[in-house]
This record gives structure tokens, sequence and C-alpha cells, in this order.
């Protein structure tokens, strides 16, 4: 999915992540923290992601409040994650400026050698889950007389309006 999030300032970024789980209680991804999304989920924990597939001419976008998941919860997904993402996670500064390719991968092996058996969840690390208080619902057309179908949150309740193309 397309994860947009803003800065303090309102300057927005975007970006793809993979959604890890779709529940009641919303839309939830896993990531460093310390990563440009996760600084300005900290100062506004508010997103947009939109799903687009363009063979059937469908999208579906999604808005609402974040929070980060439980540790326990993080911690239950980081260890069913391959060794090897699990040691990337460890070694990765995300989003920060890297001189050479050869710094994280002797990161990477730093960190195999400080973990050669399980690799503990990085205290740095966690998820996220997306609240929505907004669904978009979006079917082109040919003709682009395209179908839209908002559905609002309002209490505890969905307001459903069809909205022009």
């Amino acid at each position: 999915m397309v994860l947009a999030t803003a800065d303090a300032n309102g300057v927005p970024s975007a970006r793809v992540v993979l959604l890890r789980g779709l529940d009641d209680s919303g839309l939830t991804w896993y990531t460093n923290r310390e990563s440009r999304k996760g600084r300005e989920l900290t100062v506004n924990p508010r997103a947009a992601v939109v799903f687009h597939w363009e063979a059937t001419q469908r999208q579906v976008r999604v808005t609402g409040t974040v929070a980060t998941v439980p540790e326990s919860e993080a911690a239950a997904y980081f260890a069913g994650r391959p060794r090897k993402s699990q040691l990337s996670a460890w070694a990765s500064p995300q989003s920060q400026t890297l001189a050479h390719r050869a710094e994280l991968e002797a990161a990477t092996q730093r960190i195999e050698a400080r973990f050669p058996e399980a690799v503990p969840l990085p205290p740095f690390w966690g998820g996220y889950r997306l609240t929505p208080a907004m669904f978009e619902f979006w079917q082109g057309r040919r003709d682009r007389m395209h179908d839209r179908f908002r559905y609002q949150r309002e209490g505890g309740r969905w307001h459903i309006e069809r909205l022009a193309p």
C-alpha cells in the first residue's frame, strides 16, 4: 500500500509499505520507528493509505489516526520474520544517509555476530496501526464516469455517500 504521512509543518511524504494486518481495529504495518515515517507519525499521528489495482481499475483510499501496536504484538510479528530481515532491521539506520553500501554490509555482519541465535526485537522497531476514519472506494470506467463511494465515520457509525467522478 502507499502510505502518506506529513511532518509537523504539513509537508507530505509517501512511500510503499507492506500491509501486514487488517482487522476490525485497523490496518497494520511494521517499520523502524526512527525512519522518516516514524518521526512524522510521532509529531503528526494521522496518515492516508492508497491501494490501487490498475488491471481492474479499482482503488481504495483510507485516512485516519495512527498509533503504535503493543510491543508484544510487534515482538510476535518480528519473531516470525526471516533471519536476514531481522538482522537488516537492526543494521539499517533507515532513512539516514550512507556514504557507501559497505557501511550497511559491515553493520549487518556486526549484528549477525552479536546475535548468533535468536534475533530480539530492536527497541526502535515496531508496528503502527491506522484506525480508519474514512474509506473511499473508486471503480474506474472508460467513459470517465467513475463510481466513487465514501464511508465516513461519524461517532460509532459509518455515513455513506456517493461522490462525483
